[in-house]
């Protein structure tokens, strides 16, 4: 397809440490460098940003939408274009973790280069996760996500590092490791997977639209986000020495061969527990139970893979 004439670009001032204002300058001189027309949006935080691009794109109904940040700008990106499966949504990554963006092949750390991914219109539907928490009641929540929603020891460890002031970034989340895995008991799951239904107490259940989470981690290194269903890494009870060495291997995928983890394939989900939260693309969704379907080529998305 051609290249847009107009985006509307979102940009996360704060993310990584004011990187995402410094990549949206150099994104948005390159866009319109290229001929490209750009809208810039900047908010006072980030549900004002958001309110604000949504304004921006009902002024534009041919433009793209293109998101300036990590995997919580992505989610942004994903709420405002829920209703038009048709816009196409732009990443350029300045986050921490940047997996959504991995994914797709979008280059990292490079602004002008996955701005050139956007220049030269090669987009393409890809599938997304769509998260169901309170179901039927007054408190449901429906996320949709582009990567992994995960539960159980990861999602203790984001709770505590959410609460945490110091430190920033990834050593925030490397001493919340520390502090949790002490005292983490492997709580019992019931797991239904299409029409399987497991029930066992696991340290983590991740659920893949994409194969990585936290920066890279291939916790589910077989999902592909155009394939019409989800990979399921289920890690079983285990004494956490041995967890300790199972997890250098998630950043090559190798974990998955360990005789603890166990991996299967469905298209819905459905995860129940207690005193269990559920993260996804690096945001909080809520508490379990929780149900998950797949979203076939429900996203329009600039990428390169």
């Amino acid at each position: 397809m051609p290249r847009p004439d107009h985006v509307v670009a979102l940009i996360n001032p704060t993310s990584a440490k004011g990187a995402g204002a410094r990549a949206g300058r150099r994104a948005v001189a390159a866009l319109r460098g290229a001929g490209i027309a750009v809208t810039e949006v900047v908010g006072r935080d980030a549900a004002d940003g958001e309110e604000r691009a949504r304004e921006a794109l009902l002024k534009q109904p041919d433009a793209a939408l293109v998101v300036v940040g990590g995997d919580g700008m992505v989610s942004a990106g994903l709420r405002l274009l829920t209703a038009e499966p048709e816009r196409i949504l732009g990443i350029v990554p300045a986050g921490t973790g940047n997996d959504s963006a991995r994914g797709l092949g979008i280059p990292l750390r490079d602004p002008e280069a996955a701005a050139r991914v956007i220049i030269a219109g090669e987009a393409g539907r890809i599938d997304l996760g769509e998260a169901t928490v309170a179901a039927g009641t007054d408190h449901e929540v429906v996320r949709r996500f582009t990567t992994v929603m995960a539960c159980g020891l990861d999602s203790k460890v984001n709770d505590r590092a959410n609460r945490m002031r110091w430190p920033r970034g990834k050593r925030r989340y490397d001493l919340s490791m520390l502090l949790e895995l002490p005292r983490f008991k492997a709580p019992r799951f019931h797991i239904r997977l299409d029409d399987r239904e497991l029930d066992a107490e696991c340290m983590l259940v991740a659920i893949g639209n994409g194969p990585s989470y936290g920066g890279g981690m291939l916790i589910c290194p077989e999902a592909r986000m155009d394939d019409g269903r989800f990979q399921a890494t289920v890690v079983d009870r285990v004494a956490k020495p041995i967890l300790l060495t199972i997890f250098p291997k998630v950043f090559s995928g190798r974990h998955v061969t360990h005789p603890k983890v166990n991996v299967h394939n469905a298209a819905e989900i459905e995860l129940r527990a207690e005193n269990v939260s559920c993260w996804a693309d690096g945001e909080r969704i809520g508490e379990l139970p929780v149900t998950l379907r797949t979203l076939p080529k429900a996203l329009r998305v600039f990428r390169t893979v």
